[in-house]
């Protein structure tokens, strides 16, 4: 059959569950907008700018599995690309699609606007190309086998991928079979596969105090439930990287905590450091998640998992997948029993505070402790949010959205906006600082045009705490203006009824959360916070990531300077 290349491109988003494309409008890519608007199955996004657009996708790719955005040639895409490199870096498949100038432009030279005028149509592309896993520019030749190319990738990486569309071809209509797009890993090899599972079964065997450490890319390629089996079958304790918050059951009886490191807590910090047989399953160890490279890691007892690579004590075992190892595993390993019993874990408490004490970082994450729920997704910024909710326990069955690994501000609120188009049904928290905020607060008013519900807790406490923990207390580079937050829903003028209330004091807040689901609508949420209030897991990273980041020298020398300077102006609420 035959069908318009926009139109199949349409297809095989959806053939990945995508319902919705992000972006914003340029003359690049409308011939492909009027594809979408066309397409009952498919609902275009509009963005405030493409920044927010990508980070939107990314959310929405957390949720969702996969997501797509669109930018018009030049201009949208690189002001896209931050969050295309952040879904790079953490492992989220977005795919990317250009409007481009026409095909004869393109392949003529010709100087058109939205370039950099020097005929060059590959600079792009060659950015593009750092960020990505697969790219292509389209052409009636090439579109169905480029396009199953690329999102084919998308789908074994899990990772971003770059379309060029040409403004000229979208509606050019190209034949086509009815197969429908492959989503299926290659197989593995049965003799390396079997020798391979039969190894791990005799190292497991013999193992005194084997170990799990789980990182993301076990939630990113979907083996968290094989993981818990195997856990369960043998008795297996397991730890997660501070970069996989909630990706297995924190309540399970097998569960030790997140491993940080030498910053872990000393039952983790052993149960992993000290096995004979440690598994990591997508293990990156990296500053973020290693207490700045405190871990010690005994080589010749270290098991890596990747997606598609296993490496056994210093043995290499190339292209075993990941899904097809874990199900073999688990059917070929014999069950074993604890060899000893794994810490019990203390009941968490909340500590009733005086109503009219005023609001701190302690009194809040207390509160909110009790807050969460079951399904509840939770979103925390980089910074005080993201470090006080890495130490709380969740819900099990809570997604938790961060971004610690590429750690751009501002990126949770767009992100908000695509997990809650993902799944709307589910209740929405996001917790973002006064800084954060004010880079991306106009999607805000998308979340708003689209009658869309969450909660919004916004931690106002004057400006870049974490940077003033690491450098700068009094400095004004750390400062922001103080903007009236809770009056901020009003001025994106929604016409649905909305909830906005400061809060200052543990029996506000109290009275606050008690509320909150008695309201059907968006609630905004400002907390007044002490300037260098913190968790005090984020006051001990930012010190030794100040000493990592300027040495010890340049450390003593900045800190000193900084503390002779005077705070240039108050900070006020």
């Amino acid at each position: 059959m035959f069908i318009e290349i926009g139109d199949f491109l349409n297809l095989r988003l959806k053939q990945m569950g995508i319902q919705h494309l992000f972006g914003v409008p340029g003359d690049f890519n409308l011939s492909y907008l009027e594809q979408v608007e066309a397409d009952a199955q498919l609902e275009f996004i509009g963005n405030c700018n493409e920044l927010n657009a990508a980070y939107a996708a990314d959310g929405y790719a957390r949720i969702n599995s996969f997501a797509a955005l669109t930018t018009t040639y030049g201009v949208g895409d690189l002001s896209a690309i931050n969050g295309i490199a952040g879904a790079y870096a953490e492992n989220v498949p977005v795919v990317h699609i250009s409007g481009i100038p026409p095909l004869h432009v393109v392949q003529k030279g010709t100087l058109v606007h939205h370039t950099l005028v020097d005929g060059n149509y590959d600079n792009i592309m060659n950015c593009m190309k750092e960020f990505t896993v697969a790219q292509t520019r389209l052409t009636p030749a090439n579109a169905v086998f480029e396009i199953d190319r690329v999102l084919r990738q998308c789908f074994l990486e899990r990772r971003p991928v770059h379309i060029q569309l040409p403004s000229d071809i979208t509606h050019v209509k190209v034949e086509v079979t009815d197969r429908p797009l492959d989503l299926s890993y290659p197989a593995v090899e049965p003799e390396l596969l079997q020798s391979a599972v039969a190894k791990l079964c005799d190292i497991l065997a013999h193992a005194k105090c084997p170990a799990l450490l789980i990182d993301n890319e076990a939630s990113v390629f979907g083996v968290t439930s094989l993981l818990n089996d195997l856990s369960q079958k043998c008795s297996i304790p397991f730890a997660s990287m501070l970069t996989a918050k909630n990706i297995m059951d924190e309540g399970s009886p097998r569960y030790v905590g997140t491993y940080v490191g030498g910053a872990s807590q000393p039952h983790v910090r052993s149960t992993i450091e000290q096995s004979d047989c440690l598994i990591g399953i997508g293990v990156r160890f990296t500053d973020v998640g290693t207490g700045v490279f405190t871990h010690q890691i005994a080589t010749e007892n270290y098991i890596e998992i990747k997606p598609y690579a296993l490496t056994i004590f210093g043995q290499d075992f190339p292209g075993i997948e990941i899904g097809q190892l874990l199900v073999e595993l688990n059917k070929k390993v014999a069950p074993r029993k604890l060899s000893k019993p794994i810490l019990e874990k203390q009941p968490s408490t909340i500590v009733e505070v005086p109503e009219q004490q005023a609001l701190s970082q302690d009194v809040l994450w207390n509160a909110i402790s009790g807050f969460l729920k079951e399904d509840d997704v939770i979103i925390g910024e980089v910074g005080t949010s993201n470090s006080a909710l890495a130490g709380l326990k969740l819900p099990a069955t809570a997604k938790y959205i961060a971004q610690p690994l590429w750690g751009s501000i501002g990126y949770t609120l767009p992100a908000l906006l695509g997990s809650l188009l993902a799944a709307p049904e589910r209740r929405q928290i996001l917790f973002i600082g006064d800084g954060s905020f004010q880079l991306t607060v106009q999607e805000l008013s998308t979340i708003i045009r689209h009658d869309l519900k969450p909660i919004i807790f916004l931690l106002n406490n004057g400006g870049y705490t974490i940077e003033r923990l690491i450098m700068g207390e009094n400095a004004a580079y750390n400062d922001v203006q103080n903007w009236k937050y809770a009056e901020i829903p009003n001025v994106f003028n929604g016409t649905k009824a909305y909830k906005s209330c400061v809060v200052e004091t543990s029996g506000q807040l109290k009275q606050t959360l008690d509320s909150i689901d008695q309201f059907d609508g968006l609630t905004f949420i400002e907390l007044k916070l002490p300037v260098m209030d913190a968790p005090l897991s984020l006051k001990k990273f930012a010190s030794v990531i100040a000493r990592f980041d300027y040495g010890d020298r340049g450390y003593e020398i900045l800190k000193q300077r900084s503390q002779k300077l005077p705070c240039k102006k108050a900070i006020s609420f």
